[in-house]
Protein backbone atom coordinates (compact mmCIF):
# COMPACT_ATOMS: atom_id res chain seq x y z
CA UNK A 1 0.00 0.00 0.00
CA UNK A 2 1.24 3.89 -0.54
CA UNK A 3 2.87 5.47 2.58
CA UNK A 4 0.18 6.14 5.26
CA UNK A 5 -0.90 9.88 5.23
CA UNK A 6 -0.47 11.11 8.46
CA UNK A 7 3.21 9.87 8.09
CA UNK A 8 3.65 11.35 4.77
CA UNK A 9 2.60 14.74 6.07
CA UNK A 10 5.44 14.02 8.77
CA UNK A 11 8.06 13.47 6.33
CA UNK A 12 7.45 16.68 4.15
CA UNK A 13 7.23 18.61 7.22
CA UNK A 14 10.66 17.10 8.50
CA UNK A 15 11.95 17.87 4.15
CA UNK A 16 10.42 21.19 4.73
CA UNK A 17 12.22 21.84 8.26
CA UNK A 18 15.73 20.64 7.06
CA UNK A 19 15.71 22.84 3.99
CA UNK A 20 14.84 25.88 6.41
CA UNK A 21 17.30 25.20 8.70
CA UNK A 22 19.70 24.01 6.26
CA UNK A 23 20.16 20.40 8.48
CA UNK A 24 22.47 18.51 6.55
CA UNK A 25 21.81 14.29 6.02
CA UNK A 26 22.66 13.20 9.39
CA UNK A 27 26.01 11.09 7.06
CA UNK A 28 27.03 15.03 7.01
CA UNK A 29 26.59 15.63 10.33
CA UNK A 30 28.92 15.21 13.92
CA UNK A 31 27.87 13.36 15.93
CA UNK A 32 26.91 15.49 18.50
CA UNK A 33 24.78 17.42 15.77
CA UNK A 34 22.98 13.71 15.42
CA UNK A 35 22.59 13.32 18.73
CA UNK A 36 20.92 16.85 19.22
CA UNK A 37 18.58 16.50 16.29
CA UNK A 38 17.12 13.57 17.64
CA UNK A 39 16.75 14.46 21.23
CA UNK A 40 15.03 17.94 19.57
CA UNK A 41 12.48 15.72 17.40
CA UNK A 42 11.66 13.42 20.80
CA UNK A 43 11.43 16.67 22.51
CA UNK A 44 8.56 17.75 20.19
CA UNK A 45 6.24 14.93 21.54
CA UNK A 46 5.18 16.44 25.16
CA UNK A 47 5.14 14.43 28.20
CA UNK A 48 3.79 11.11 27.78
CA UNK A 49 1.60 9.83 30.42
CA UNK A 50 1.72 10.49 34.09
CA UNK A 51 3.66 8.07 36.00
CA UNK A 52 6.21 7.91 38.57
CA UNK A 53 10.27 8.61 37.04
CA UNK A 54 12.99 8.47 38.86
CA UNK A 55 16.78 8.49 37.58
CA UNK A 56 19.26 6.10 38.85
CA UNK A 57 22.36 4.67 37.85
CA UNK A 58 23.25 0.61 38.53
CA UNK A 59 27.00 -0.46 38.09
CA UNK A 60 28.46 -1.48 35.11
CA UNK A 61 31.73 -2.46 33.57
CA UNK A 62 32.73 1.01 32.77
CA UNK A 63 31.24 2.38 35.56
CA UNK A 64 27.91 3.34 36.30
CA UNK A 65 25.02 2.98 33.64
CA UNK A 66 22.40 5.85 34.24
CA UNK A 67 18.72 4.43 34.06
CA UNK A 68 15.29 5.88 34.45
CA UNK A 69 12.55 3.68 36.16
CA UNK A 70 9.09 4.56 35.54
CA UNK A 71 6.66 2.85 37.71
CA UNK A 72 2.92 2.88 36.58
CA UNK A 73 0.32 4.91 39.27
CA UNK A 74 -1.94 2.86 41.83
CA UNK A 75 -5.85 4.44 42.27
CA UNK A 76 -4.42 7.10 44.61
CA UNK A 77 -2.10 8.28 42.05
CA UNK A 78 1.06 6.83 43.71
CA UNK A 79 3.93 5.53 42.20
CA UNK A 80 3.32 2.02 42.42
CA UNK A 81 5.70 -0.06 44.76
CA UNK A 82 4.52 -3.78 44.99
CA UNK A 83 0.80 -4.26 45.31
CA UNK A 84 -0.82 -6.99 47.55
CA UNK A 85 -1.82 -10.62 45.73
CA UNK A 86 -5.13 -10.03 44.15
CA UNK A 87 -5.32 -6.31 43.55
CA UNK A 88 -7.34 -5.33 40.67
CA UNK A 89 -6.13 -4.02 37.43
CA UNK A 90 -6.64 -0.86 38.48
CA UNK A 91 -3.80 -1.26 40.45
CA UNK A 92 -1.48 -1.15 37.45
CA UNK A 93 -0.55 -4.43 37.78
CA UNK A 94 -2.05 -7.26 36.14
CA UNK A 95 -5.12 -9.56 38.33
CA UNK A 96 -3.98 -11.89 41.44
CA UNK A 97 -0.71 -11.65 41.10
CA UNK A 98 1.88 -9.93 43.29
CA UNK A 99 4.13 -7.08 42.56
CA UNK A 100 4.10 -5.86 38.80
CA UNK A 101 6.83 -7.43 36.35
CA UNK A 102 9.64 -5.48 34.90
CA UNK A 103 10.67 -4.39 31.32
CA UNK A 104 14.04 -3.73 30.77
CA UNK A 105 14.01 -1.28 27.81
CA UNK A 106 16.67 -0.37 25.64
CA UNK A 107 16.36 2.55 23.29
CA UNK A 108 17.38 2.89 19.75
CA UNK A 109 19.41 5.18 18.19
CA UNK A 110 21.80 2.93 15.84
CA UNK A 111 24.23 2.70 19.11
CA UNK A 112 25.41 6.00 18.53
CA UNK A 113 22.44 8.34 19.25
CA UNK A 114 19.45 7.91 21.58
CA UNK A 115 18.96 8.25 25.26
CA UNK A 116 16.74 8.58 28.65
CA UNK A 117 15.11 11.38 27.24
CA UNK A 118 14.58 10.47 23.44
CA UNK A 119 12.59 7.58 24.69
CA UNK A 120 11.03 9.29 27.76
CA UNK A 121 7.45 9.04 26.19
CA UNK A 122 7.91 5.86 24.41
CA UNK A 123 8.68 4.26 28.06
CA UNK A 124 5.88 5.99 29.55
CA UNK A 125 3.53 4.56 27.18
CA UNK A 126 4.59 1.13 27.69
CA UNK A 127 4.54 1.65 31.57
CA UNK A 128 0.98 2.87 31.55
CA UNK A 129 -0.08 0.68 29.25
CA UNK A 130 1.09 -2.79 30.14
CA UNK A 131 1.12 -1.91 33.76
CA UNK A 132 4.97 -2.84 34.60
CA UNK A 133 8.37 -1.53 36.12
CA UNK A 134 10.38 0.18 32.92
CA UNK A 135 13.86 0.37 33.62
CA UNK A 136 15.14 1.99 30.75
CA UNK A 137 19.08 1.79 29.94
CA UNK A 138 21.66 4.37 28.80
CA UNK A 139 24.10 2.24 27.77
CA UNK A 140 27.69 3.68 26.21
CA UNK A 141 27.17 5.22 22.82
CA UNK A 142 29.79 4.64 19.94
CA UNK A 143 32.05 5.81 18.71
CA UNK A 144 33.28 6.78 22.33
CA UNK A 145 32.62 3.03 23.36
CA UNK A 146 32.28 0.81 20.49
CA UNK A 147 30.93 -2.72 20.39
CA UNK A 148 30.46 -4.64 22.42
CA UNK A 149 30.38 -1.84 25.09
CA UNK A 150 26.56 -1.26 24.36
CA UNK A 151 26.31 -5.05 24.86
CA UNK A 152 28.29 -5.12 27.74
CA UNK A 153 26.14 -2.60 29.50
CA UNK A 154 22.94 -3.95 28.35
CA UNK A 155 23.92 -7.04 29.96
CA UNK A 156 24.75 -5.61 33.35
CA UNK A 157 22.19 -3.54 33.80
CA UNK A 158 19.96 -6.51 33.14
CA UNK A 159 21.41 -8.91 36.04
CA UNK A 160 21.19 -5.89 38.02
CA UNK A 161 17.35 -5.32 37.27
CA UNK A 162 17.07 -9.86 37.87
CA UNK A 163 19.52 -9.30 41.44
CA UNK A 164 17.18 -6.36 42.27
CA UNK A 165 13.57 -6.92 41.53
CA UNK A 166 12.75 -6.91 44.67
CA UNK A 167 14.12 -3.84 46.32
CA UNK A 168 12.73 -2.12 42.89
CA UNK A 169 9.04 -3.39 44.32
CA UNK A 170 8.79 -5.73 41.22
CA UNK A 171 8.48 -9.26 40.41
CA UNK A 172 11.97 -10.75 39.89
CA UNK A 173 10.12 -14.14 38.05
CA UNK A 174 8.31 -11.73 35.74
CA UNK A 175 11.17 -9.53 33.98
CA UNK A 176 11.23 -8.97 30.10
CA UNK A 177 13.30 -7.13 27.48
CA UNK A 178 12.31 -4.38 24.66
CA UNK A 179 13.77 -2.23 22.44
CA UNK A 180 13.39 -0.64 19.23
CA UNK A 181 15.98 -0.19 16.16
CA UNK A 182 19.38 -0.76 17.89
CA UNK A 183 17.48 -1.71 21.28
CA UNK A 184 15.74 -4.01 19.49
CA UNK A 185 19.10 -5.80 18.52
CA UNK A 186 20.12 -5.39 21.89
CA UNK A 187 16.94 -7.03 23.20
CA UNK A 188 17.15 -9.60 21.06
CA UNK A 189 21.57 -10.35 22.40
CA UNK A 190 19.86 -10.08 25.68
CA UNK A 191 17.72 -12.92 25.12
CA UNK A 192 20.38 -15.04 23.82
CA UNK A 193 22.70 -14.31 26.29
CA UNK A 194 20.19 -14.95 29.39
CA UNK A 195 19.19 -18.12 27.87
CA UNK A 196 23.12 -19.26 27.34
CA UNK A 197 23.87 -18.00 30.81
CA UNK A 198 20.66 -20.14 32.08
CA UNK A 199 19.17 -16.82 33.48
CA UNK A 200 17.68 -14.21 33.93
CA UNK A 201 15.04 -16.01 33.51
CA UNK A 202 13.00 -13.39 30.86
CA UNK A 203 9.28 -13.69 30.30
CA UNK A 204 9.33 -12.31 26.51
CA UNK A 205 10.78 -10.29 24.30
CA UNK A 206 9.68 -7.02 22.27
CA UNK A 207 11.47 -6.41 19.38
CA UNK A 208 10.26 -3.08 17.66
CA UNK A 209 12.14 -2.78 14.18
CA UNK A 210 14.77 -4.94 15.26
CA UNK A 211 18.76 -4.38 13.40
CA UNK A 212 19.42 -8.12 13.53
CA UNK A 213 21.95 -8.40 10.71
CA UNK A 214 24.94 -6.32 9.88
CA UNK A 215 25.33 -7.64 6.81
CA UNK A 216 22.46 -5.67 5.39
CA UNK A 217 21.86 -7.24 2.20
CA UNK A 218 18.04 -8.23 2.14
CA UNK A 219 15.85 -6.51 -0.80
CA UNK A 220 14.28 -3.77 1.47
CA UNK A 221 17.54 -2.50 3.03
CA UNK A 222 17.65 -1.20 -1.09
CA UNK A 223 13.54 -0.76 -1.84
CA UNK A 224 13.21 1.41 1.21
CA UNK A 225 17.15 3.06 0.72
CA UNK A 226 16.39 6.38 0.68
CA UNK A 227 13.21 8.98 1.57
CA UNK A 228 11.53 7.02 4.85
CA UNK A 229 13.58 8.78 7.52
CA UNK A 230 15.87 5.90 8.07
CA UNK A 231 17.93 5.34 5.05
CA UNK A 232 20.20 2.67 3.73
CA UNK A 233 23.64 5.39 4.61
CA UNK A 234 22.24 5.93 7.98
CA UNK A 235 22.56 2.55 8.96
CA UNK A 236 25.92 2.19 7.09
CA UNK A 237 27.03 5.12 9.14
CA UNK A 238 25.77 3.85 12.47
CA UNK A 239 27.82 0.85 12.02
CA UNK A 240 31.00 2.60 11.22
CA UNK A 241 30.43 4.30 13.82
CA UNK A 242 29.60 0.81 16.26
CA UNK A 243 31.39 -1.88 14.95
CA UNK A 244 35.02 -2.56 15.42
CA UNK A 245 35.64 -3.86 11.97
CA UNK A 246 33.69 -6.00 9.10
CA UNK A 247 34.85 -9.05 11.41
CA UNK A 248 32.04 -7.92 13.92
CA UNK A 249 29.50 -8.41 11.79
CA UNK A 250 29.31 -12.28 12.15
CA UNK A 251 29.50 -12.07 15.90
CA UNK A 252 25.93 -12.69 17.00
CA UNK A 253 25.77 -9.85 19.96
CA UNK A 254 25.99 -7.53 16.58
CA UNK A 255 23.68 -9.73 14.16
CA UNK A 256 21.77 -11.66 16.73
CA UNK A 257 20.31 -13.64 13.20
CA UNK A 258 23.48 -15.45 12.78
CA UNK A 259 23.31 -16.86 16.30
CA UNK A 260 24.17 -20.74 15.85
CA UNK A 261 20.78 -21.52 18.03
CA UNK A 262 17.74 -19.85 18.59
CA UNK A 263 15.72 -22.26 20.68
CA UNK A 264 14.82 -21.79 24.25
CA UNK A 265 14.23 -18.21 23.60
CA UNK A 266 11.12 -16.03 25.46
CA UNK A 267 8.26 -15.72 23.37
CA UNK A 268 8.50 -12.48 20.48
CA UNK A 269 6.57 -9.78 19.30
CA UNK A 270 8.64 -8.47 16.30
CA UNK A 271 7.20 -4.87 15.08
CA UNK A 272 8.41 -4.24 11.26
CA UNK A 273 6.87 -1.45 8.90
CA UNK A 274 6.68 -1.78 5.45
CA UNK A 275 9.29 0.93 4.28
CA UNK A 276 11.69 0.43 7.28
CA UNK A 277 15.03 -0.54 5.38
CA UNK A 278 14.97 -3.23 8.30
CA UNK A 279 11.72 -4.64 7.25
CA UNK A 280 13.07 -8.04 5.83
CA UNK A 281 15.60 -8.78 8.48
CA UNK A 282 12.96 -8.32 11.27
CA UNK A 283 10.88 -10.47 9.28
CA UNK A 284 13.26 -13.36 8.89
CA UNK A 285 14.40 -12.88 12.28
CA UNK A 286 10.73 -13.49 13.39
CA UNK A 287 10.35 -16.99 11.36
CA UNK A 288 14.04 -17.76 12.44
CA UNK A 289 12.21 -17.95 16.26
CA UNK A 290 9.52 -19.80 14.79
CA UNK A 291 11.38 -22.70 12.96
CA UNK A 292 13.03 -22.87 16.07
CA UNK A 293 10.01 -23.63 18.52
CA UNK A 294 10.17 -20.26 20.04
CA UNK A 295 6.27 -18.74 20.33
CA UNK A 296 7.15 -15.27 18.58
CA UNK A 297 4.78 -12.86 16.25
CA UNK A 298 5.42 -11.13 13.44
CA UNK A 299 3.60 -7.66 12.80
CA UNK A 300 3.65 -5.75 9.60
CA UNK A 301 2.24 -2.59 9.65
CA UNK A 302 1.83 -1.26 5.95
CA UNK A 303 2.25 2.10 4.94
CA UNK A 304 4.35 2.68 7.97
CA UNK A 305 8.14 3.69 8.39
CA UNK A 306 10.97 3.60 10.84
CA UNK A 307 10.67 5.44 14.04
CA UNK A 308 6.65 5.15 13.77
CA UNK A 309 6.48 3.18 16.66
CA UNK A 310 7.74 6.44 18.40
CA UNK A 311 5.35 8.79 16.61
CA UNK A 312 2.46 7.55 18.10
CA UNK A 313 1.26 11.05 19.43
CA UNK A 314 0.72 11.70 15.79
CA UNK A 315 0.86 8.83 14.03
CA UNK A 316 -2.31 6.81 14.50
CA UNK A 317 -0.41 3.37 12.96
CA UNK A 318 2.31 4.36 16.00
CA UNK A 319 -0.82 4.36 18.56
CA UNK A 320 -2.13 1.25 17.20
CA UNK A 321 1.26 -0.48 17.50
CA UNK A 322 2.19 1.13 20.96
CA UNK A 323 -1.17 -0.49 22.24
CA UNK A 324 -0.49 -4.11 20.35
CA UNK A 325 3.25 -3.88 22.27
CA UNK A 326 1.32 -3.54 25.53
CA UNK A 327 -1.72 -6.33 25.11
CA UNK A 328 1.62 -8.55 24.46
CA UNK A 329 3.24 -7.43 27.69
CA UNK A 330 0.44 -7.87 29.89
CA UNK A 331 -0.55 -11.25 28.50
CA UNK A 332 3.15 -12.32 28.98
CA UNK A 333 3.31 -11.45 32.20
CA UNK A 334 -0.01 -12.95 33.27
CA UNK A 335 0.78 -16.14 31.57
CA UNK A 336 4.09 -16.31 33.36
CA UNK A 337 3.49 -19.02 35.95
Amino acid sequence: MPVDPQVQAFLAAQEQAAIENQVPPITEQTVEMARAGYLAVAEMLGQGPDVGADDSAVPGPAGDIPVRIYRPRDGSGSPLRGVAPGAGEGAGAPSGRGDPPILVYYHGGGWVIGDLDTHDYACRELCAGAGCIVVAVDYRLAPEAQFPAAVDDSWAALQWVAANADSLGGDPDRIAVGGDSAGGNLSAVMALLARDASGPALVFQLLIYPAVDMEFARPSIDENADGYVLTKDHMIWFRGHYLRSDADHADFRASPLLAADHSGLPPALVVTAEFDPLRDEGRDYAEKLQAAGVEATLSNYEGQIHVFFQLSPILDGGRRAVDEACAALRGAFADSP
